[in-house]
């Protein structure tokens, strides 16, 4: 399975003849090298609605007939825009024809801003998704919570992908503590230095881990992982 970072919280995983993709935030993101139109993909997962992670959603969604996954909330927000959903929630599992995927908490909001009116979109999520054997974790945006234990202990986790940049987000710190619940083979690090508000030093995040006995990747935006 290949992890590839596009910047921001956004991923795409490929592994079996699938792509699917988190949080396609490309349009408007400073740092994205890749444009809306160069995604294919077979499957979207929105962890919540807020503009930095529905981003491109609904573009990708409608330009290529991939199917959104988000909770129920969101999912319903995009098929009223016009895309094909799954929707799910919370701790809830579906079989897809590319893999697994699971429905973990998260710490924050979600909502969609238009006209200067905000809609709510339901409870945030995180990800957990299986494909070709391998399992990635998608925290989403999100603080420390102790269920990251039970997160970590009911699933062989190969990759977590952990919010650093604070402010909205966990913290460096916070985000070490959380690799050591999860203790998964490979920590990277994500949603940070996008914006000044969010700066953070990732080598400093794995450092840290080095120190507690776990792996960090820092990927460079468009680096890719092989599993």
């Amino acid at each position: 399975m290949k992890v590839r970072f596009h910047g921001h919280a956004c991923f795409s995983i490929e592994g079996g003849g699938s792509k699917v993709i988190f949080d396609p935030f490309l349009t408007g993101n400073p740092l994205a090298k890749v444009k809306e139109d160069q995604m294919d993909v077979d499957a979207i997962l929105l962890t919540h609605g807020h503009s930095d992670h529905l981003g491109d959603g609904l573009s990708i969604a409608k330009r290529t007939g991939a199917l959104i996954i988000a909770p129920f909330e969101l999912a319903m927000y995009c098929q009223f825009k016009g895309a094909q959903v799954h929707p799910m929630h919370i701790g809830g599992s579906y079989q897809f024809h590319f893999g697994k995927v699971k429905l973990t908490p998260a710490w924050h909001g979600s909502a969609v801003i238009e006209d200067g009116n905000i809609q709510y979109t339901g409870s945030p999520c995180g990800f957990v998704v299986t494909l070709e054997n391998k399992t990635v974790y998608h925290a989403g945006d999100t603080g420390l919570f102790g269920d990251m234990e039970l997160i970590g202990r009911m699933n062989k986790l190969d990759i977590a992908l952990l919010p650093i940049g604070d402010n909205f987000v966990m913290g460096i710190d916070d985000a070490v503590e959380a690799a050591k619940m999860l203790r998964p083979k490979i920590v990277v690090p994500m949603h940070y230095n996008t914006f000044d508000i969010i700066k953070q030093n990732a080598e400093v995040f794995k450092a840290k881990l080095s120190e507690a006995g776990l792996k960090c990747e820092v990927l460079e935006i468009e680096d890719e992982i092989t599993l």
